[in-house]
């Protein structure tokens, strides 16, 4: 308990300094890549170091990979789980075996992954024993883990966090309403919530409307004092902390039950 309150303490202290330094950072990752060249094409021309999560089950992975990493984006695997489907999918109750042949085949799908995140998820990332094979193979592998935290009962961050691997989880869905009104009412949400806590995760889809407002907001973002990161260096700058927003009395980080898209 007196280990939690000091861990707490120097949480808060962090933050609190960080936000009367007037550091804000801000990053932002794309899912559901590989899909259509054309969204692809119109995700990698976004200014500043947007992350791309590319999906191994798509006809453009690889390829598209491959532009994103000579274009010097951060390029992560979009790593399908339950309820996703597909021949990449992870799901409660498949042998650990299988899981690592899954894993293989999405990594070799998309080439100069750093790291992965969730795709869907819900209920695989609940699932201890999985996350925690997870967690320390990627580990070995030397990539990064991020929770999209499509689920309250997520143990993915916590899971990598007792290991030390690099992870960062998500802080706002841009796109859960994909009108212009909603996406830019909540890329200001994370504006603000970069500000508040000195750093924001967003998390947002390839959609024309999502697009539209992050070409016309990111050159903006400066004005407002938020500057846009590489996600290795959000990692380095949260270093391996666990927000308070996603944390409760448990000792998995939990959030409040996700309404909107996976």
């Amino acid at each position: 308990m007196r280990y939690l309150l000091c861990l707490l303490f120097c949480l808060l202290a962090g933050v609190a300094q960080a936000a009367a330094a007037g550091k804000a950072y801000m990053s932002i990752i794309i899912d559901d890549l590989g899909q259509n060249s054309e969204r692809d094409s119109r995700t990698l021309a976004l200014p500043g170091p947007v992350t791309m999560a590319i999906m191994p089950d798509t006809p453009h992975a690889s390829d598209f990979a491959r532009q994103a990493h000579k274009a010097g984006k951060t390029v992560i695997l979009h790593m399908p789980m339950d309820p996703a489907n597909g021949p990449y999918a992870w799901h409660p109750g498949t042998p650990i075996e299988e899981l690592a042949k899954r894993l293989d085949a999405a990594l070799a799908k998309v080439p100069y992954a750093s790291g992965i995140n969730n795709h869907m998820g819900s209920r695989m990332t609940a699932q201890r024993e999985a996350m925690a094979w997870l967690m320390g193979e990627l580990q070995q592998r030397h990539l990064f883990f991020v929770d999209s935290r499509t689920s309250a009962a997520t143990v993915a961050a916590s899971q990598a966090q007792a290991i030390g691997l690099a992870q960062v989880s998500r802080d706002v869905f841009l796109d859960n309403v994909s009108t212009p009104e909603a996406i830019t009412a909540q890329l200001q949400q994370g504006v603000a919530l970069a500000r508040r806590q000195g750093s924001a995760v967003l998390i947002g889809h390839p959609y024309p409307a999502t697009l539209a407002v992050l070409a016309r907001e990111i050159p903006r973002l400066k004005q407002q004092g938020v500057e846009l990161i590489m996600l290795e260096q959000m990692i380095a700058e949260r270093g391996n902390q666990t927000m308070p927003a996603h944390r409760t009395h448990r000792p998995a980080p939990a959030i409040a039950p996700v309404s909107g898209k996976e």
